[in-house]
C-alpha cells in the first residue's frame, strides 16, 4: 500500500502544477481570446480526442493488466502503438480540410493538421510511461508532465500574445508532446526494448480491440456537447459549454486524473495478488466520494464566483451551465472507476460493452432535450448519468460481485461529510448572495471555510479520508523536523 500512496503523491502533485499552470493560462488565454476563436479550438480538440482513442489502441492497459510480461510483448505493443498512431495521424491530416468545411471554420483545419504532428510523436513515449504506471513508478511521470506543462503554459500564453489566435493552443500542445517524449526516452530503463516487433502482436491486437472500444465510446460521449453544440448553434455556445465544463476538468485534473492513473495498476496488482476487486472497489469508492463530494458541489455553489475570477464577465453565461454538470458529476463519480475494476479482472470485453448503454444513453439524452438550448443539453447529461449509474452497478455486480447496498454502505459517509462541508457557503449564498461587487471575497472566504469544514467532518464522522489525512500530516511534520 505504501508504493500506492508514494505513486499517488507523485501523481497528485503532477496534477497540481498542472492545475496551477492550467488556471493561469486560463486566465490569460480567456481575456486574449475571443469565445469563437476558443471555440475553434474546443471543437478541433475534441475531434483529435476521439482520433486518439485509436491511437492509444488500449496499449497502455494492456502492458499494465498483463501478469506475465515480456521484452516481446512490449515490442508487440509498440509495434502496435506506432501502426495505429501513425494510421491515425494521416486520417486527421487528410481530414482536416473537410471537418473545416463541415463547420465552416477554416481554422479547424489548422489547429488539426498541428494536431496530428502529436500523433506522430505519442508512441516513441506511451510504451515507456505504461511500463511506468505498471510499476508504481511515477517519478519519471512527474518529472514529465511538469516540464510538459511549464512549456506548454509559456508557449501558450507567448505565442497569444505574438497574436496567434486559436493556434496558438494548437502549438502549446505540441510543445508539451515533445517534452513529454523526450524526458521518456531520456528516463528509459536501460534493459528496457527500444525497437518493434510484431512478435506477439495478435495478443496487443485482440486486447485493444475491446480496449479501444471502452475509450472511443468514452470519448463519443465526453465529446459529443461540443460537436453538436458547434454545428448546430455556433461556435460561441460551443465555447460557453466547453468553459462549463473547464470547472470539471479542473477537479480531473486536481485529483480525478490523478487516481484513475493509479488505480488500474493497483486494482491490476490486487488482482494478480487474488484480492478481491469487488473488497477493493469498496475500499476505493468512500476516498473517491468523501474527496469529491465536497468539492464538486462546492464548484457548484461558487460557479458565478470561480467562472467571474477565471474566464472574465464576457463567460457569466456558463455558470447554470456548470451548476447543472456539478449534478451529473456527483451522479457519475462512484463508478468512475468501474471500467479499471472490469479491466484489472481481466474483463475488458465487458468492460467494453458497458461503454455501449452509458454513452447510448447520453447521446440520448443530448438528442431529447437539445431543441431547449443549452440549459436542456445539460440537463440532458444529468439524466444519462443517472441511468449510467444504474447501468455501471448492474455490471459491477454481475462481474466482480459488487452489491447495490454495500456501495451504499461504504459511500454514506461521504453524504454526511458533503453536506456538512458546503454548509457555510452554501448559506452565505442564500443569504449574501454573489455579485459583480463581491464576487472575490466571496470565493476567497468561501475556499477557506469549506476545506476547513470538511477537516472538522472528517474527523468528527471518523471517515475513511482521515486517516489518510492524519498521515499526510504526520510525513509533513516529520519532513519539517528532518529539515531542521
Amino acid at each position: 500500500m505504501s508504493s500506492v500512496r508514494r505513486s499517488l503523491a507523485f501523481s497528485l502533485a503532477d496534477s497540481y502544477v498542472g492545475v496551477a499552470l492550467q488556471v493561469g493560462s486560463t486566465l490569460l488565454i480567456s481575456r486574449l481570446l475571443t469565445p469563437t476563436e476558443i471555440g475553434i479550438f474546443a471543437v478541433a480538440a475534441v475531434l483529435a480526442a476521439l482520433a486518439s482513442t485509436f491511437r492509444d489502441f488500449g496499449v497502455a492497459e494492456y502492458l499494465i493488466q498483463e501478469k506475465e510480461l515480456t521484452d516481446d510483448k512490449i515490442r508487440a505493443a509498440f509495434a502496435a502503438n506506432i501502426a495505429v498512431s501513425w494510421l491515425m495521424a494521416g486520417a486527421l491530416f487528410a481530414s482536416s480540410g473537410a471537418v473545416a468545411d463541415f463547420y465552416r471554420q477554416a481554422g479547424i483545419a489548422d489547429v488539426m493538421r498541428i494536431q496530428a504532428f502529436n500523433f506522430v510523436l505519442i508512441p516513441f513515449g506511451a510504451v515507456t510511461m505504461a511500463y511506468f504506471r505498471r510499476q508504481l513508478n511515477y517519478r519519471p511521470i512527474f518529472i514529465a508532465g511538469l516540464l510538459a506543462n511549464i512549456t506548454s503554459f509559456i508557449v501558450a500564453v507567448g505565442a497569444a500574445l505574438a497574436g496567434l489566435s486559436y493556434m496558438s493552443l494548437a502549438w502549446s500542445g505540441l510543445a508539451g508532446v515533445v517534452v513529454t517524449v523526450t524526458v521518456s526516452i531520456v528516463m528509459r530503463p536501460k534493459d528496457f526494448p527500444a525497437r518493434p516487433s510484431f512478435k506477439g502482436m495478435r495478443d496487443v491486437i485482440h486486447f485493444g480491440k475491446h480496449a479501444s472500444g471502452i475509450y472511443l465510446l468514452g470519448q463519443v460521449g465526453r465529446s459529443a456537447p461540443e460537436a453538436v453544440i458547434g454545428r448546430a448553434l455556433d461556435m460561441a455556445g460551443a465555447a460557453f459549454y466547453s468553459r462549463a465544463n473547464g470547472l470539471m476538468e479542473i477537479f480531473n485534473r486536481l485529483f480525478m486524473r490523478s487516481v484513475l492513473q493509479v488505480c488500474l495498476p493497483y486494482f491490476s496488482q490486487e488482482a494478480r495478488a487474488q484480492q478481491g476487486t469487488s473488497a477493493v472497489y469498496l475500499r476505493v469508492a468512500p476516498l473517491l466520494t468523501g474527496i469529491g463530494w465536497p468539492f464538486i458541489l462546492y464548484v457548484g455553489i461558487v460557479a458565478y464566483s470561480a467562472v467571474r475570477i477565471l474566464y472574465g464577465p464576457q463567460w457569466t453565461a456558463s455558470v447554470p451551465l456548470a451548476q447543472i454538470l456539478c449534478v451529473a458529476a456527483i451522479l457519475e463519480l462512484p463508478y468512475l472507476l468501474a471500467s479499471e475494476a472490469m479491466i484489472a479482472e481481466g474483463r475488458v470485453d465487458q468492460s467494453s460493452r458497458l461503454q455501449l448503454p452509458l454513452q447510448g444513453l447520453r447521446l440520448l439524452g443530448l438528442l431529447l432535450v437539445f431543441p431547449f438550448g443549452l440549459v436542456g443539453l445539460c440537463y440532458g447529461l444529468v439524466a444519462a448519468s443517472l441511468g449510467g449509474a444504474i447501468v455501471s452497478q448492474r455490471f459491477l455486480h454481475r462481474i466482480i460481485g459488487l452489491r447495490f447496498t454495500d456501495m451504499i454502505r461504504a459511500c454514506l459517509p461521504s453524504v454526511l461529510v458533503t453536506v456538512v462541508s458546503v454548509t457555510p457557503v452554501a448559506l452565505a449564498a442564500v443569504f449574501v448572495g454573489q455579485n459583480e461587487a463581491n464576487f472575490v471575497e466571496f470565493f476567497a472566504a468561501g475556499s477557506l471555510a469549506t476545506p476547513i469544514a470538511w477537516l472538522v467532518a472528517l474527523r468528527v464522522l471518523q471517515h475513511p479520508v482521515w486517516p489518510e489525512v492524519c498521515r499526510l500530516f504526520g510525513q509533513a511534520k516529520a519532513l519539517l523536523r528532518a529539515r531542521r
